[in-house]
């Protein structure tokens, strides 16, 4: 909790504007599109061949919200083979939030999403066995552009969603269709600002965007941490 705190209240890359900072880890089986998410908030891009994440990348996304209050999405993408391995309670531990992943078209990767959750409650459970607050928990499922080929019920996921007072959105990595949209309101819930509900969409503007890929950093995670490598940062605004 306290390293959630401090991590909030770290100082950014400008000298001269206060930007909140949320650690935001990204969770879910491979291939559901994890990266492609993230590739396509911070760097409005989409690829068609898939890559393994090794390990983990970190991305960051600046997001300009009504107050002008401006946040700082610190992305971990967190791949889908870690979640046997001793690192994950490392990636998991002082984040923010936690968005669970999983691919409309594939059932397994929504049923499998039980597990990753249970993972994340292990990681904020002391050694006494008393469960701590729990971060931001929010549902994610891609690849709405092959709705065609949907697997998990709305109605299947809305109620998981529901029971477990997550978050809940629809995206498509590949159209970047409401992808900003949540990302946005993730944003807005951590930093306790209320949106416009009216044509949200539309009052997303994309600024300039670059992406930070660094792979295979197992090793430079302490504590929940990240690593100080060079980084760089995509973002959009709401007027």
């Amino acid at each position: 909790m306290a390293e959630r705190k401090r991590a909030e209240s770290d100082s950014s890359d400008s000298d001269t504007e206060d930007v909140r900072q949320f650690k935001i880890i990204l969770l879910g089986d491979g291939a559901v599109g994890k990266t492609s998410i993230a590739n396509r908030l911070t760097n409005d891009d989409f690829q068609k061949s898939y890559k393994q994440t090794i390990g983990l990348d970190f991305f960051l996304h600046e997001v300009s919200l009504p107050g002008d209050v401006k946040v700082n999405l610190q992305l971990w993408d967190i791949g889908g083979q870690t979640i046997g391995g001793k690192m994950i309670k490392n990636y998991i531990f002082g984040a923010h939030a936690v968005i669970l992943c999983y691919d409309i078209t594939n059932s397994e990767s929504f049923e499998n999403l039980e597990d990753w959750y249970r993972k994340v409650k292990q990681s904020f459970t002391t050694k006494d066995g008393v469960e701590t607050e729990l971060p931001l928990c929010v549902l994610l499922g891609n690849k709405i552009d092959l709705d065609h080929l949907r697997a998990v019920k709305e109605s299947k996921s809305s109620r998981f969603a529901v029971e477990n007072k997550f978050l809940s959105f629809r995206v498509s990595a590949k159209s970047g269709d409401k992808v900003k949209l949540s990302f946005t309101q993730v944003a807005a819930s951590l930093a306790k600002v209320l949106l416009p509900k009216s044509e949200l969409d539309s009052q997303i503007q994309v600024t300039t965007a670059a992406i930070t890929n660094t792979q295979q950093h197992d090793e430079g995670v302490q504590g929940g941490a990240v690593p100080e490598y060079t980084k760089s940062k995509g973002g959009c605004s709401i007027s």
